[in-house]
């Protein structure tokens, strides 16, 4: 298994590019299955899961072309498979992202019940009750989701609880379903608002994306089109943190600081200097320790789960005490056991971690658990003393597109150890 060596104590400067959001594009690669013609989808993240959704599609039937340029073109239009077998399932969850489409478009599908991050139930639940409220009859059979609909019918449906993957499967198979379909309780992410850009520019008729009620007229069919996956917010956000804690000074460019306002709030609090045109934010840390930020994570716009692991970082360095409610998953502190082995003082309670600022960190060997606790144990070894050994960092390649790389850019010194 490869590792990431990281000789802590370097301060973090230069400039990078965001790349694309692999959030939003795991779902418009899925919403290829509704459309009868090729997509070109640019500016696409070189990551794990990318590749693993290209190896799902391709395992039924997709034919995807890669181009000189690094553009994917994909045609889906005739599948020869509907099933999502568990052996590329049980390492994405997105992979339920194919669910909506294929009864949608085919009528059909059989798909695993996903796997993924260890960061505690995502329940699949929601995605299913609001496929059968559509008109699909759904069962669960030996470890798989069985779903079956001659046609969909729209309908109005709240959901039981907010769910970004569940709010974007629905969308896609409510494109084409019969009349008007009307989802209220829905998540409201940037990447929703991007997926249905993309839905829209096939040939959907969707509206009120990132607000609280979103309205699908269906269509009879979808056409193809050429579409710019957006920048990663979450990529940039933790570029950002890195700087913070390695007293730094970057510019992140490609990326739209409004869809980061809680970090950006959150990071300025902590002391850091930020300034922002409509693309690309600059952060400066100015050789100050941070001071210390209470974050409670919930869905878009509020603060997001995804760098709660983060800021536990910038908070273990800080003069003084701070608290971190985890409101959105369940069993999400599972980095705090590593960063204490590096000589943070955080304690669990609950939903609840406790950080108490210390003076310094000091290099370990440490293990991740998922995609964003791989990225705090890397900003830790960033700013501590000695050297850091990140094992299991096929977690971090499924999240943040050649990172180490990225880092030594902006100074840092990492090495991918081989496994």
């Amino acid at each position: 298994m490869e590792k990431l060596l990281i000789k802590g104590g370097n301060s973090l400067n230069g400039t990078i590019n965001c790349s694309g959001a692999k959030n939003a594009a795991l779902p418009m690669i899925a919403a290829t299955i509704l459309c009868n013609e090729t997509i070109t989808l640019k500016n696409l993240p070189y990551l794990q899961d990318i590749t693993t959704m290209f190896e799902l599609l391709g395992s039924m039937g997709a034919n995807i072309l890669l181009d000189e340029n690094m553009n994917f073109t994909i045609s889906s239009n005739e599948l020869l498979d509907t099933e999502a077998r568990y052996e590329l399932v049980k390492t994405m969850r997105a992979s339920i992202l194919v669910l909506g489409p294929l009864v949608a478009k085919y009528g059909q599908a059989r798909i695993a019940l996903p796997g993924g991050c260890a960061i505690g139930s995502r329940p699949v639940n929601f995605h299913l009750d609001a496929l059968e409220q559509l008109g699909a009859k759904i069962e669960l059979k030996n470890g798989y989701i069985e779903a079956s609909a001659k046609e969909l019918i729209g309908t109005s449906i709240k959901f039981d609880g907010i769910t970004v993957t569940g709010t974007e499967n629905i969308m896609m198979a409510a494109c084409l379903a019969k009349g008007t379909t009307f989802l209220t309780n829905v998540a409201k992410e940037p990447e929703i608002e991007d997926l249905a850009e993309f839905l829209n520019e096939m040939g959907a008729k969707i509206i009120g994306a990132g607000t609280d009620e979103i309205i699908i007229e269906g269509v009879s069919e979808l056409k193809g089109t050429t579409f710019s996956i957006p920048a990663d917010r979450i990529e940039a956000a933790t570029y950002l943190a890195a700087a913070t804690v390695t007293q730094g000074n970057i510019c992140i460019k490609g990326i739209n600081p409004k869809r980061l306002k809680k970090v950006l709030d959150k990071l300025e609090e902590s002391g850091a200097e930020i300034s922002y045109d409509k693309n690309s934010i600059s952060l400066s840390m100015s050789k100050q320790k941070p001071k210390p930020v209470d974050i409670t994570t919930a869905p878009f716009p509020e603060f997001p789960t995804d760098m709660q692991a983060q800021f536990s970082v910038i908070n273990a360095i800080a003069d003084g005490t701070s608290n971190i409610y985890e409101t959105v998953f369940e069993n999400r502190f599972m980095h705090i056991q590593e960063l204490n082995r590096m000589g943070c003082d955080i304690e669990v309670n609950g939903n609840q971690a406790i950080v108490k600022g210390v003076k310094n960190l000091y290099g370990a060997e440490v293990m991740a658990t998922d995609l964003r606790a791989s990225a705090s144990l890397i900003l830790a070894g960033l700013c501590a003393e000695g050297q850091t050994i990140v094992d299991r960092i096929y977690h971090i390649d499924r999240g943040y597109e050649r990172i180490e790389e990225k880092l030594n850019y902006l100074g840092a010194d990492i090495i991918r150890l081989p496994s």
